[in-house]
């Protein structure tokens, strides 16, 4: 079925956070002995690949995006011997692991900053971006860190500024110094030798800075609540140099058999395609998140699908994903009801999807109290925690309603508080129930990964004339699927026969419909989502 298809075309992607995955040492964070632990359960949602958040050693002031080391693995979840063992173990089982990659900026206790900080005159003085203060001895121009506050901090030792866009351990790399990415890519070259499948590549659009540093102008429909977003970020974001270095990493993927890499990019269409590269010859999937920041409305779906698909350059691979480490989980986003009717356009638009842990469950933000909160950008600006915060959303997964939820043993302090819910929301109990969200789960990812219509077939949006429907086929040969998604808790009847006499009904949110229907008076009930076949 696969015919030409890559396995990152053609399969799924589960992103685990593992701080937060399995605890297998009693220290209440999570670890990768922990994660081959539970292997078998991941292998049973029927993905093709798993992808880590950063474990190399860091200080953990953003927990992992701080890189001390890219070639070694932080203490805390192991060994370079548990993480052979757990990429054989994947690999066993037929999938495939990605590793997030940061090259943006280490943490400033890496080797390379501590040579570059030493002194002017350091030979690694130009990996970093290093700048006079201003004539008032302030920074040197106006750019804001994501996580509060002025992207430059004052190096009292040798009087110059660096550059970070995160806290002020995460220095950024200068990579108009061609030394810097020759080093970077022989840290990816260290994994690639070691069988890893590819690289999620962490703020892969801001690895390049306006040369000249110009102040940023301020953001006219800025709507006053997060301060980074004052200003219009031009000078620190998508510069035309980036491709470059994206073209000199995507060289070196393409030396290894079959490897991927997916860029983190927040653009609108018009420049998240170009990073495809002209020739294809940059990242293989620009992550794609508007499915995350859209308003969840039918008809918006309906039209943001419509304008990615249009807007996709001709063999342009497409993708989706409802949730990350970086945004609230999307039952807390749309709301309970509409939580199995995400999960169901996800896992049935065109392209491959990036799922992320504990959403199969139906995982909910799990509120922090003050004393618990540890996430940079909310311990930095408190009076917008809970806009920037993502805590929430990184708490330990649910394995069954024991103490800690299966996470870790009793007794155990886990890193973050768990969800209040977990002795009814786990594995165990959504397991032993036909009729779960972790069920309707994996009835929907091994019906995705049974049809060709729906792993690689082509897609057409459906007009219903009805404002909360959004509906589509899916088509691959002879297969033809028809997915009606209700955005809305209101039934509505709808006439669909240009499309046919009947449809088969192949799996519903609800999970309790069988047989067919007739096209030409179609009834979607309230919250719910039908895939049929025609």
């Amino acid at each position: 079925m696969n015919g030409n298809f890559h396995w990152w075309q053609t399969g799924i992607i589960y992103q685990i956070y593992p701080r937060s995955f399995q605890d297998s040492n009693g220290d209440g964070i999570g670890d990768l002995p922990g994660i081959r632990q539970r292997l078998k359960y991941v292998q049973s949602l029927n993905v093709g690949a798993v992808w880590l958040s950063p474990i190399y050693p860091s200080p953990m002031h953003d927990f992992g995006y701080d890189v001390a080391d890219y070639t070694d693995i932080h203490p805390m979840f192991g060994t370079l011997a548990d993480f052979d063992a757990l990429l054989a173990d994947v690999h066993a089982r037929g999938m495939k692991l990605i590793l997030d990659l940061v090259p943006n900026h280490t943490s400033n206790e890496h080797p390379w900053f501590r040579e570059s900080r030493s002194s002017r005159a350091n030979p690694k003085r130009d990996w970093y971006i290093w700048r006079d203060p201003a004539p008032d001895g302030g920074p040197p121009n106006n750019w804001t860190s994501f996580f509060g506050g002025p992207a430059w901090t004052l190096d009292e030792q040798t009087g110059q500024y660096y550059l970070h866009q995160f806290v002020t351990q995460q220095p950024e790399l200068n990579y108009r110094n061609p030394a810097v990415l020759e080093a970077m890519l022989g840290e990816m070259r260290f994994w690639l030798e070691r069988g890893v499948d590819g690289f999620r590549v962490d703020v892969i659009w801001l690895m390049i800075k306006d040369a000249e540093l110009r102040d940023e102008p301020v953001d006219p429909n800025w709507d006053g609540v997060n301060p980074h977003f004052r200003l219009q970020h031009i000078y620190t974001q998508d510069q035309p140099e980036v491709h470059d270095v994206i073209r000199r990493m995507r060289a070196l993927l393409d030396e290894y058999d079959d490897r991927m890499m997916v860029g983190e990019i927040y653009l609108h269409n018009e420049q998240l395609m170009t990073y495809y590269g002209a020739d294809f010859d940059e990242v293989h999937l620009p992550f794609n998140f508007q499915l995350i920041l859209a308003p969840w409305e039918a008809q918006t779906v309906r039209r943001l699908v419509d304008q990615y698909e249009a807007d996709l350059p001709a063999g342009g691979w497409p993708n989706w994903v409802l949730g990350n480490h970086d945004q609230h989980r999307v039952a807390t986003r749309v709301g309970a009801a509409q939580a199995r009717v995400a999960q169901m356009l996800l896992l049935t638009l065109r392209g491959t999807p990036t799922c992320y842990y504990g959403d199969e469950l139906g995982m909910e933000n799990v509120p922090i109290p003050p004393e618990f909160v540890q996430d940079p950008p909310a311990v930095n600006q408190p009076e917008i925690a809970h806009i920037v915060g993502r805590d929430p959303e990184r708490t330990p997964m649910q394995w069954d309603a024991s103490p800690n939820a299966g996470f870790a043993a009793p007794g155990v302090q886990p890193w973050l508080p768990l969800a209040l819910d977990y002795a009814q929301r786990n594995v165990a109990v959504e397991s032993g129930d036909p009729r779960s969200m972790l069920s309707f789960f994996r009835a929907l990812t091994a019906l995705r990964q049974s049809s060709a219509a729906l792993t690689v077939g082509d897609y057409a949006a459906v007009d219903t004339g009805v404002e909360n429907l959004f509906a589509y086929t899916r088509t691959h040969g002879d297969e033809r699927l028809l997915v009606v998604l209700n955005f809305a808790g209101s039934t509505h009847r709808i006439d669909l026969s240009a499309l046919g006499k009947e449809g088969e009904i192949v799996l519903s949110t609800g999970m309790e419909s069988t047989g067919k229907l007739r096209l030409r008076a179609l009834y979607v009930v309230g919250n719910e989502g039908i895939v049929l076949r025609l």
